[in-house]
């Protein structure tokens, strides 16, 4: 039975690019604990505290930034990520477009698809990332994007029992 409705905004044209990549995991953090994290937590977890503009809404745009030290010694590299939501459903989908620069998309709209399913007390995760031009973005994402969830678990799911 389907207590949430999914509401939908038009996605992107994805078809003169292709390239595509899944990844899944096992969270400790129940659905809802999830939902939350990509909707109104991103700075908790992912992006850089105080840089989040984001409202849980379908259509609406949003921007935050993630920050790498990548050397010691050197200032941090900030990364700035754009994008809109296109279906959101509380607890079990978000999917909402992916705009970064050119070590990322490319500035190409790419679409990311997050859906979770409770298992026991925690969620199976799986997320789809599309619309790269080509193999190597989306390779860099590939690697990218286990990192990003393996955070994800450890923070929002922090100690919490899966079954």
């Amino acid at each position: 039975m389907n207590d949430h409705p999914v509401i939908r905004a038009a996605p992107p044209e994805l078809s003169r690019r292709p390239h595509r990549l899944a990844v899944s995991r096992v969270m400790r953090a129940p659905p809802e604990a999830l939902y939350r994290a990509w909707t109104e937590q991103l700075d908790r977890w992912f992006a850089a505290p105080g840089s989040v503009v984001m409202q849980a809404r379908v259509g609406m745009p949003f921007f935050f930034e993630t920050v790498i030290d990548m050397e010691e010694g050197k200032p941090a590299t900030r990364y700035p990520h754009y994008g809109r939501f296109l279906r959101l459903s509380p607890g079990r989908l978000v999917e909402l477009t992916w705009v970064t620069g050119a070590e990322g998309t490319g500035g190409a709209e790419t679409v990311v698809t997050v859906e979770l399913t409770p298992r026991g007390k925690g969620t199976h995760l799986s997320l789809t990332h599309a619309g790269f031009a080509d193999e190597a973005a989306a390779g860099n994402h590939q690697r990218a994007w286990p990192l990003v969830l393996e955070q994800l678990d450890r923070v929002i799911g922090n100690g919490s029992a899966i079954d």
